[in-house]
């Protein structure tokens, strides 16, 4: 059974999908569960047992709280189970993603710096000061140089500023809340926005979605995801719970 697009969890009263989550707690040895289709106390139990002796596909411990997420499902089901989601809903987001594509390997000079000739150019373009976080300057070159090769004006809210663009923003948003019980929610080219306290935040852009895993392209960053980015990067470390605010989807 593929994962059906959101979380399973107490209460949920579709029969046939707890079922099929009580049967495979069963022979993953983490019950005995009475195969009721009822997400009872016992259900739940048997959840955070399996939760708490397995780890998901790279090796990363589950989160032990009782829901049947994406990450839970493809453990428990197979990963196979759990569809990726590659394309973007619209022609702007696909020409996006192929921009951001394009830069992944521009570094700072010197690194750590916030500067160089490709860190500027997305700075300037975006109405940055040089030397500043430059995440969001990135998505905002991208959005604009996407938006010149389709012959359209950029929707995008010209900023430098993580929290101004998810602020200013008039646009489809998915709120973080909602996108954590319906992973359906979050697509390929969607602006990620996480807040990380006084006014600060970071993002990037989402190119692929496997189940709750996410391969994100970021600016400002680095592969081990320490405060210090210094380029811009292919990430496949973030996960959909991981993001606190939530995302945005820009069309023409």
């Amino acid at each position: 059974m593929n994962y059906p697009g959101h979380i399973i969890a107490a209460g949920n009263t579709e029969k046939g999908v707890v079922n099929a989550v009580q049967q495979q707690l069963n022979q993953k040895g983490c019950g005995p569960v009475v195969v009721s289709g009822v997400f009872d106390a016992a259900t739940d139990a048997a959840v955070k047992l399996f939760q708490a002796r397995f780890t998901d596909q790279h090796d990363n411990p589950l989160t032990v709280d009782g829901v049947v997420g994406p990450i839970t499902w493809a453990t428990l089901f197979g990963s196979a189970t759990v569809l990726p989601v590659t394309t973007a809903p619209n022609v702007l987001l696909t020409q996006v993603l192929a921009v951001a594509a394009s830069q992944v390997g521009v570094m700072e000079s010197p690194a750590g710096s916030n500067n160089g000739p490709d860190v500027n150019k997305y700075q300037d373009a975006a109405g940055a000061p040089h030397g500043e976080a430059w995440c969001m300057a990135f998505v905002f070159w991208c959005f604009l140089q996407a938006s010149k090769n389709l012959g359209s004006a950029n929707p995008a809210v010209k900023t430098g500023g993580v929290l101004d663009m998810w602020n200013r923003a008039s646009c489809k948003r998915v709120l973080a809340a909602d996108a954590k019980s319906s992973t359906s929610l979050v697509l390929p080219g969607q602006i990620f926005i996480i807040s990380t306290g006084g006014g600060h935040g970071h993002t990037g852009l989402i190119e692929r979605i496997d189940g709750g895993l996410l391969t994100t392209i970021e600016g400002n960053t680095n592969n081990s995801g320490s405060r210090e980015g210094i380029g811009v990067f292919r990430r496949k470390a973030r996960t959909i719970n991981s993001i606190n605010e939530g995302y945005l989807e820009y069309r023409l």
